[in-house]
Parts: structure tokens; C-alpha cells; sequence
């Protein structure tokens, strides 16, 4: 049975400008219009505009809404001030990840939840049980839109946009309401790419006018649009997780190197007590970023070997990739694994099978790049 896919407010822009339109979670988007490297490096030196309205929206809303949220997360919703948002996990009883987030605080009995669209039915699912009873809940994602601007000429082109200077003020993972491209939205100083700019919800209904505003403002300033190839090579080099490849419900954020994301001693929430035994126990395995030292570009369910391992040998893999590709910024071709825990210190080698050859790799400090502050 084919399965129905599903298409974005923004989908007839993508056609028009170019896009190439493959399946993705469910949805029809882009991958890339003028090509993965070209929209990388607008990204990395002017400003990219990314179509994330297929992500999931959930609202919570009442007196125990704060409470709810913060008991399905790691991260700790209560002491949060209004107006700010914050990354989390949210974890089963085993501690493995359900999905993460982006959780926005926006009043003291107001929350916004933004999941995966993976996971969103999933996802809506927990949350909507767990606020029976207890609070107001809502899936918004069809209502809402999201569009991500990224870059560092982001600030500019909202300000030809009509943003407020409030909203181009705003810290990071702040947020506020303002009119942008004649329309309202809520933007969010949040983003998936190691670059400064915005994170902008906007009604589905006034979603393409948005785009179209802030295609027009930033054209003059080297914007384009930007599709999943080069959103994931980004995000890859920025160590970035992608559920789905990096973590998983077969992974722990200890492991996966999300712990800063982990208040243990927030009180209670799902998944804790598994946590706190998976930490006192010691880490088996970790997650870590790696460059190829070979020629070779170690890709997502490739194994992992140790040094001197032949591959035709029939000795076991002691780990696997969950991401890689080359890195356009860092030009050198560069992965995320689980790898024993021993080999997980900077500097540590091993070789990443690759069409039947062991080829070399190190593991290195991550995030591969960080932008100039």
C-alpha cells in the first residue's frame, strides 16, 4: 500500500524555486534547489531559509501545565522564566529517548512543545495522556507553521522584514511575539545549523507570505533557500543529534552525550530512575564524533572496527555509525558513532568498514565547527 504523503503550505515555493522533492517522514520536501554544498555555504556566510512546518506543535495550558511537561522531560521546565525556551529529551521508563524537543515557556501555565515529525502522533500521544485531568491539551501542528532562518546576516533580513528591534535583540533560545512580512508570528532565537538566527511560527495560513517576505528581504543579502541535504550537513557538523539516526529508543542521552540536557536532581520524571542506575553502573558505550583519517566517508548503520580488524575476518563490529558525510566548512569527511566507552577519549583510533575495507578514523573534539562569536 503506497503510503499518502503529505505537503507543506510552502510546497508550491519549493516547486517554483527549484526544489528537488523527495519523501521525508511522511511529507513531500526539498532536498536541495541549487545543491547540498552551495546552500551549506549560504548557511555558513550569508543566511539560508529552511521549511520546517512539517515538525509537531503541542500546546499544554492550565494551572498544571508546567508540572506535566516538566515531569515527561529531563530538563528542567519549572525554573525556566517565561519568554525562554529550552532543549530536552523525553524519556521512557527504560531512560531511552522518546524523542527530543524544544520546549517553550510561554507563560506560567503555557507551554509549547515542538516534536520531531517522526514522532509526532507518537509523541502527542504521551503528552496527551499524561494531561488528562490535569491540564488543557492541544496539537497544533496543522495550525501552526514553522520556517527556520539561519545565518549571520539572519538579524538583517528580519530587520528588512519589519521585525521589531526587540525581536533581533532577543538571547539565545529567548523568544517573542512580533509582525514580520506583514504578518504575526512568534519568533525564537533557536535554530538546527551551529549558526545564529530565527526560528519563526507563523499561522499555516500566512505561512507563504512569510516565506515570500523573507525571500525578498534577504535576496539582496545572499539568502537562499535551503533543503534537508544541506540542513543535515550543517547540523552534522555542529553536532547536532537527528533522531532516527543519533538517538533513538534504543539510546540513553548519558550515552549520547545529551547528560547536560539530564537534571537528575530536578525531582521526578519519567525515566529517572532508569537513568540514575544507568550512571552509577558506568557507561558501556558512548556516542562520539570522529573525522576519516582514510579515504572514505563513513555513513549512518556503517560498523565500526577495531584497529588491525579485517573485515572478511568474521570478528564482531564494537560499534556502528549513526551519521556522517563530508563537512563542506571543515572539508574533511567527519561522523558521529557508538563506540566502547574506552575508545571514546580524543585522540583514540579505529576503522569504519567501508565496501569491505577497515579505513582509519580518530575521534576528535566536537562540535566540528563553531561559529566565530
Amino acid at each position: 500500500m503506497t503510503e499518502t504523503l503529505r505537503r507543506t503550505a510552502l510546497y508550491d515555493a519549493h516547486v517554483a524555486l527549484g526544489g528537488r522533492i523527495v519523501p521525508f517522514a511522511g511529507w513531500e520536501m526539498p532536498v536541495q534547489y541549487a545543491g547540498v554544498v552551495a546552500e551549506h555555504k549560504a548557511v555558513r556566510e550569508a543566511a539560508g531559509l529552511f521549511d520546517v512546518c512539517h515538525m509537531g506543535e503541542l500546546e499544554l495550558r492550565g494551572e498544571h501545565a508546567v508540572a506535566v511537561v516538566d515531569y515527561l522531560i529531563s530538563n528542567d521546565l519549572k525554573s525556566l522564566p517565561v519568554g525562554k525556551a529550552l532543549y530536552t529529551v523525553c524519556c521512557n521508563t527504560e531512560g531511552t529517548i522518546l524523542d527530543d524537543l524544544i520546549v517553550y515557556k510561554r507563560g506560567i501555565d503555557d507551554v509549547l512543545v515542538v516534536c520531531n515529525a517522526s514522532n509526532r502522533e507518537k509523541i502527542a500521544a504521551h503528552f496527551q495522556k499524561a494531561a488528562e485531568h490535569h491540564c488543557e491539551f492541544r496539537d497544533l501542528s496543522d495550525e501552526l507553521g514553522l520556517i527556520a532562518l539561519q545565518g549571520p546576516r539572519a538579524v538583517e533580513i528580519m530587520r528588512a522584514a519589519g521585525a521589531a528591534e526587540s525581536t533581533l535583540a532577543l538571547g539565545s533560545f529567548a523568544f517573542a511575539k512580533d509582525t514580520v512580512g506583514g504578518v504575526a508570528v512568534t519568533a525564537a532565537r533557536t535554530g538546527y545549523t551551529g549558526e545564529d538566527g530565527f526560528e519563526i511560527f507563523v499561522g499555516d495560513a500566512d505561512a507563504l507570505t512569510l516565506w515570500n517576505a523573507l525571500i525578498a528581504a534577504g535576496k539582496p543579502l545572499g539568502l537562499q533557500p535551503v533543503g534537508l541535504g544541506a540542513r543535515d550537513t550543517l547540523r552534522l557538523e555542529a553536532r547536532l543529534s537527528l533522531y532516527g539516526n543519533d538517538i533513538d529508543e534504543t539510546t540513553n542521552p548519558l550515552e549520547a552525550g545529551l547528560g547536560w540536557v539530564v537534571k537528575l536532581d530536578k525531582g521526578d520524571f519519567v525515566g529517572r530512575e532508569a537513568l540514575v542506575r544507568i550512571k552509577e553502573a558506568g557507561l558501556a558505550r558512548k556516542l562520539v564524533g570522529f573525522e576519516m583519517t582514510g579515504r572514505g566517508i563513513a555513513r549512518h548503520g556503517y560498523p565500526i572496527l577495531a584497529d588491525g580488524t579485517v573485515p572478511a575476518s568474521g570478528a564482531a563490529p564494537i560499534g556502528i555509525v549513526t551519521s556522517g558525510s563530508p563537512g563542506p566548512t571543515v572539508g574533511k569527511n567527519i561522523a558521529l558513532g557508538y563506540v566502547p566507552a574506552a575508545l571514546a577519549t580524543i585522540g583514540s583510533t579505529f576503522a569504519v568498514e567501508i565496501r569491505g575495507q577497515a579505513i582509519g578514523a580518530v575521534v576528535v573534539k566536537t562540535p566540528f565547527y563553531k561559529r566565530a562569536r
